[in-house]
């Protein structure tokens, strides 16, 4: 059980980002939802005071320097501690219900600088500015969101390389954070997850977010060991990915 534990998640609005704070919630934690749309948050707010949880929703963009300071001098202001934080938030829109990103040759290098400022940019800036607060605790769990796609497949470039970037991240920062105990892990879903937005007709071949939210609480579980590592769940528990 994670009582009274606090815990961000960003891009809690929807996806794995949503079944993650329930996950959390039902473990008895306090949760930070974060997003950009006010309506969704207030959904999701909704969803987790309806289990009796303390949640606090704040939209923040997390490519946004003052919305993440701001979200994490909000929840200390709350609550004191951060325990846990989820980076999840991420542009994700290469699968193949969804409109084809460009090929490298026709990007434009604003959408490029989008998706690194946000997948790889809003993990840096949401692990710094939590880091000092468990450094002070002398404890924590980071889990930062890997995934992938084909190589065959023209458009997956940029996410695919945005998310090889936070692999390397999560190596650097478990090394630099070892000396306070600050356990940082990255946590690959392993495949194509199901969301909101996934058409109905191929929802049956593809597992659902809620598929993944055991293994939230593994990996904000998971030991120092393991820290640094790239991680997947099978059989109940948590395993490295080579």
């Amino acid at each position: 059980m994670l009582d009274n534990s606090v815990v961000i998640v960003t891009g809690a609005t929807r996806g794995i980002g949503r079944a993650a704070a329930r996950a959390f919630a039902r473990e008895g934690a306090r949760v930070v939802v974060t997003g950009r749309d006010n309506g969704r948050l207030r959904v999701v707010s909704d969803e987790l005071a309806a289990m009796g949880r303390d949640v606090l929703p704040v939209r923040a963009d997390v490519r946004n320097e003052t919305d993440v300071k701001g979200t994490v001098d909000e929840v200390m202001a709350r609550w004191g501690r951060i325990d846990i934080l989820v980076n999840n938030a991420a542009v994700v829109t290469h699968f193949r219900w969804a409109p084809r990103w460009s090929s490298i040759r026709d990007m434009q290098r604003t959408f490029w600088d989008g998706v690194m400022d946000t997948n790889l940019g809003g993990t840096f800036l949401c692990t710094k500015y939590v880091l000092p607060h468990m450094q002070a605790c002398r404890s924590g769990h980071i889990v930062n969101l890997h995934g992938g796609g084909n190589v065959r497949t023209v458009g997956t470039c940029a996410y695919a390389v945005s998310k090889e970037a936070i692999r390397t991240f999560t190596r650097y920062v478990a090394e630099e954070e070892r000396p306070w105990n600050v356990c940082v892990v990255a946590l690959s879903p392993g495949g194509i997850i199901a969301t909101e937005d996934t058409p109905e007709d191929m929802r049956s071949h593809l597992r659902g977010a809620e598929a993944m939210e055991s293994w939230f609480i593994l990996a904000a579980g998971a030991g120092m060991e393991l820290s640094g590592q790239l991680v997947h769940v099978k059989d109940g528990r948590l395993v490295v990915r080579a």
